[in-house]
């Protein structure tokens, strides 16, 4: 167990990513050499054959084979005769993620060993990393560029520090010093990245792992793990966590045993694959091991390696609506779900867990944005609010008889420290002993008020978005009755 500003990192079997972290803060660049050796040069037949052999694929949260990436960037390459720029996403906007992190603080030459070879087998003009949270991670990542002697080749894009930010179109967007949201319609970073040009787009882990697997070989890297899925995996373990570390382990390690070596309880339950990922009940837990298929196969997800378990002291309702109110503020606001739908959702979720709202109104919000966002933001936040109604039925039913379950919200699933000061920190509060029914605010900022079958306002419990405030400051302004104000929403972390 190490530590370097960073969560603690813990391993289950031979290090690979966290090989010399047991004896070095950091690994500099010749501490990083006599630890995982010499990169070797692959031209590009012979790397897309290694990575398909391997089977690596992205560890940002989707799994996209590898291989199928860098095919997809030369073949448009070679239609259009344009030059090629390699991006490494070590944005990680996740904010109960921590792997990439780790990586950027304490193993910077992985990443940069992966992102190297790749740039020269493409014959690539550049490689832009895009990273969020400054501090530590970016600083070294910088020294690291130094070390090697590379300040010419590689460019560091600072991204706002928001979820969104980890989204492919928001990074290139932001890289090309466009306003870093997703793009709002399917654009292939390998047809039209940076510049406009083909761009190879995957997770620092992702190159980090192919920096592994180029210098052990195939038959090395895959002598550890599942051989449906070769290889390690980096998990962060946070939540009710007493120790809260990123384990390395090898696929195909239990659950539970990673859990044990944080010393964490699972509680009801426990978060996988982040905030766009899945619940998964206690029992499920215990049968669960580490892979993709293994989580799948359970109702799990394992997406960027985020395991949150709940505990037993915190409402797990509680606790799955104020991230809902969380990702309804963190939209692009750019389309339809987004704007409206997300509120609506952590809305209906709200008024579940306070003990007044239905089943079929959660549904009904989530339905309406299936498939229809500008990005997977939509569909990724209704699917960790939907798991939490299939994991959590019983409270559902305890919290509809009984207004509460007994337990507080503590905060277990984290979230970012935000000033209450800020206008997305502020919420709508509708007083119904003055509120006589007019309904002009919910024509005004229909996007938090909407009016129920008596044509009385229904107002969101979702913090006000920033872009939202003068609208709702137009609709107080606007209510004859003098029913609504503003006021700070509540903090997190007394819920």
């Amino acid at each position: 167990m190490t530590t370097y500003g960073v969560l603690d990192v813990y391993r289950i079997g031979p290090g690979r990513l966290t090989a010399g972290l047991d004896a070095s803060p950091r690994l500099d660049y010749d501490t990083h050499r006599r630890v995982h050796g010499h990169m070797p040069r692959l031209p590009i037949d012979d790397l897309i054959a290694l990575a398909e052999l391997g089977d690596l694929r992205g560890r940002g949260g989707a799994g996209f084979p590898f291989a199928r990436k860098l095919r997809a960037v030369v073949d448009s390459a070679g239609r259009r005769g344009a030059p090629i720029t390699v991006v490494v996403n070590a944005t990680e906007g996740e904010p109960a993620a921590h792997k990439d992190k780790v990586l950027l603080t304490r193993a910077p030459h992985l990443i940069l060993d992966g992102a190297d070879l790749v740039a020269r087998a493409l014959s690539a003009v550049e490689i832009v990393v895009g990273v969020a949270h400054g501090g530590p991670g970016e600083r070294s990542l910088l020294n690291a560029i130094h070390e090697r002697g590379i300040t010419d080749a590689v460019r560091v894009v600072r991204m706002p520090d928001r979820f969104i930010s980890g989204e492919g179109g928001a990074l290139v967007r932001g890289i090309n010093g466009e306003r870093p949201i997703p793009p709002g319609r399917k654009v292939r970073s390998s047809d039209r990245g940076v510049g406009g040009m083909p761009t190879l787009l995957s997770n620092a882990e992702t190159y980090a792992q192919l920096a592994l697997l180029a210098m052990l070989g195939v038959d090395m890297y895959s002598s550890v793990g599942l051989p449906s899925e070769p290889g390690t995996v980096m998990l962060s373990v946070t939540g009710s966590a007493r120790r809260p570390a990123v384990v390395e382990t090898p696929t195909g390690v239990r659950l539970r045993e990673i859990l044990d070596l944080c010393d964490a309880t699972v509680g009801q339950g426990v978060l996988l694959g982040g905030y766009h990922g899945k619940w998964m009940s206690a029992e499920a837990v215990e049968r669960a091991e580490v892979s993709r298929a293994g989580f799948e196969a359970l109702g799990g997800a394992l997406g960027a390696g985020i395991v949150v378990p709940l505990g037993w002291e915190s409402c797990p309702l509680g606790e799955t609506a104020r991230v809902a109110r969380y990702m309804a503020g963190q939209s692009a606001g750019q389309c339809g779900p987004c704007y409206m739908g997300l509120p609506d959702l952590a809305q209906a979720f709200g008024a579940l867990a306070e003990g007044h709202g239905h089943i079929d109104a959660v549904q009904r919000a989530a339905a309406t944005m299936r498939g229809r966002g500008a990005c997977g933001h939509p569909d990724g936040t209704s699917r960790f609010v939907l798991s939490a109604i299939d994991v959590f039925a019983e409270d559902v039913m305890t919290h509809s008889a009984y207004g509460t379950c007994g337990l507080p919200t503590k905060g277990v699933l984290p979230l970012p420290d935000e000033p209450l000061s800020r206008a997305a920190e502020a919420q709508l509060i509708l007083d119904w002993s003055r509120c006589e029914g007019h309904g002009l605010c919910s024509l005004v900022v229909p996007e938090l008020i909407k009016l129920d079958t008596h044509g009385y306002p229904v107002v969101s419990t979702a913090s006000v978005p920033a872009r939202l405030e003068g609208e709702a400051r137009r609709a107080i302004e606007m209510c004859p009755a003098l029913a609504l104000r503003l006021t700070p929403a509540p903090s997190e972390s007394r819920r």
